[in-house]
């Protein structure tokens, strides 16, 4: 009789223990693939000790020392949520020993600081993911679906926005919305998911025209606003609006007119208006709510990039976003940056050519 052998755990380690660890903790909890969390490390150690009770597993180790993990043949994926501030040094030493990574976003800074990154890991031979979970919502796998099918037709008019709000206590704590921190503002924190999400749908943008600014709401070093007349490679033509100074916080969109109709994504829906006279509204995946309000369990989305990126190591394959891929989203806010700051067009080409 053939004895089934278990398959052995995937050691995992999350440096950073920020606002987003509580989330990684709950998504590794409920993976289901075999892992274990097995070390976190985190500046503040003792801080840290009650994400042991929001794990289902063993308590992990909690420790200061990167060399509890680099030094861990246990641990074979590290989850890296820093500040972009402290990444490329802390890449290196991972890579040189042997440590796949799933990097929360941004990947670094500036575009010369993730190209870095992107650069070490390919040198030393490890998978480097980004951790874009917005892909992983249900509404925006349908509308992949859907584009994949070219029943929308070419695409002409793209519309992209985050209507977002932050209070001035958000920017007040531990320089967020600093260059030498974040790298920027609402374009590089908050924006970039919808970004990453837009282009995955659309392909890249080829020449951007934009302003970016910080409002009177907001005492901050960054943008807290900005808005970009983008040309996409495809020939379509489009604009991207974000902000934290929307009161009352908005939620994200992203509308792709069509040589068919209309698709028009949200967190948790997708509307198509067919050129015929059709609608058609659905709501592929309905968000939990909580006790005191609509919440939004985004540790599932987490969970699902996790998921993809274990796999992608076991099989040798890339995981859903690379490194190099995420490239296109700091390309795209770099060049928004740049043509704000000179009042100009820009090609983007000009920020690609050293890939």
């Amino acid at each position: 009789m053939t004895q089934l052998t278990e398959t052995p755990r995937v050691g995992v380690a999350l440096i950073g223990a920020g606002m987003i660890a509580p989330t990684h903790v709950a998504a590794l909890s409920a993976a289901r693939t075999r892992v274990r969390l097995e070390t976190i490390v985190s500046r503040r150690p003792e801080r840290a000790h009650y994400l042991a009770e929001l794990y289902a597993g063993p308590p992990p180790l909690f420790t200061s020392e990167l060399s509890a993990v680099t030094q861990n043949p246990d641990v074979q994926i590290v989850i890296v949520a820093t500040p972009p501030s402290v990444r490329i040094e802390l890449i290196e030493t991972l890579a040189k020993a042997g440590k796949h990574i799933l990097l929360e976003k941004p990947v670094a800074r500036t575009v010369d600081e993730a190209r870095q990154v992107v650069q070490i890991c390919e040198r030393e031979g490890v998978t480097l993911g980004v951790l874009f979970q917005h892909r992983m919502r249900a509404s925006s796998k349908a509308a992949a679906k859907l584009l994949a099918s070219g029943a929308l037709g070419k695409q002409g008019l793209i519309e992209i926005a985050v209507p977002l709000w932050r209070e001035q206590s958000y920017y007040d704590e531990l320089e967020r919305g600093t260059y030498a921190r974040d790298g920027g503002g609402v374009l590089i924190t908050q924006a970039i998911h919808t970004i990453d999400l837009a282009l995955s749908l659309t392909g890249p943008v080829s020449r951007v025209q934009a302003m970016s600014a910080t409002t009177p709401l907001h005492q901050m070093e960054a943008e807290d606003f900005a808005v970009a007349g983008l040309h996409f490679s495809s020939g379509a033509v489009g604009s991207l609006v974000a902000s934290t100074a929307t009161f009352p916080h908005g939620r994200e969109t992203i509308t792709l007119n069509c040589e068919h109709g209309t698709l028009r994504l949200g967190a948790d829906t997708l509307d198509i208006s067919w050129r015929d006279g059709r609608c058609e509204q659905a709501t592929p995946g309905t968000e939990h709510a909580g006790e005191d309000g609509p919440v939004i369990v985004k540790y599932e989305w987490h969970q699902a990039v996790i998921e993809d990126f274990i796999e992608a190591v076991q099989q040798g394959r890339a995981p859903m976003v690379t490194g190099r891929e995420a490239l296109d989203s700091h390309r795209l806010i770099e060049a928004i940056e740049q043509s704000s700051s000179g009042g100009i067009a820009l090609d983007i080409s000009n920020l690609t050519e050293n890939n």
